[in-house]
């Protein structure tokens, strides 16, 4: 088994049991620190593979074949389904759309985590002022 095949197969067991749980789990938490923190970690491989092969590869991953395009619209798909969901509660808090439907544009999940950790982050807070207030 190839290092490539070991990364692939190590990303199926960490998320097809989050995925078991989410579908099961009766009540989720939203986790600022966690969604943060995946974004960096997900962030520090890309440079990771940034430094080490280049951006060209990543262009020829999605054009090189039907299944290279197949992927790329999947990400497309997907980052513009979880945008669909999260701009109205990131407008409700006050959040920069423009600015971050950039971010996520130009870098897809590591913007998208990080989007996500800032409206879990600022919508708690809303929650704090909120019973403060009351």
């Amino acid at each position: 088994m190839t290092i490539f095949q070991m990364l692939a197969l190590a990303g199926a067991v960490v998320a097809v049991p989050v995925i078991i749980y989410l579908a099961m789990a009766q009540k989720l938490s939203e986790n600022a620190i966690l969604a943060a923190s995946l974004s960096a970690g997900f962030g520090a491989f890309t440079a990771v593979t940034l430094w080490s092969e280049g951006v060209m590869p990543l262009v020829a991953n999605h054009t090189v074949n039907l299944w290279g395009v197949q992927v790329w619209y999947d990400l497309l798909i997907s980052v513009t389904v979880a945008l669909f969901f999260i701009v109205p509660r990131a407008r409700k808090v006050g959040m920069s759309i423009p600015f971050w439907v950039i971010l996520v544009g130009s870098t897809a999940s590591i913007a998208l985590l990080a989007m996500i950790a800032r409206l879990f982050w600022l919508e708690n807070a809303l929650a704090e002022d909120a019973a403060d207030a009351g």
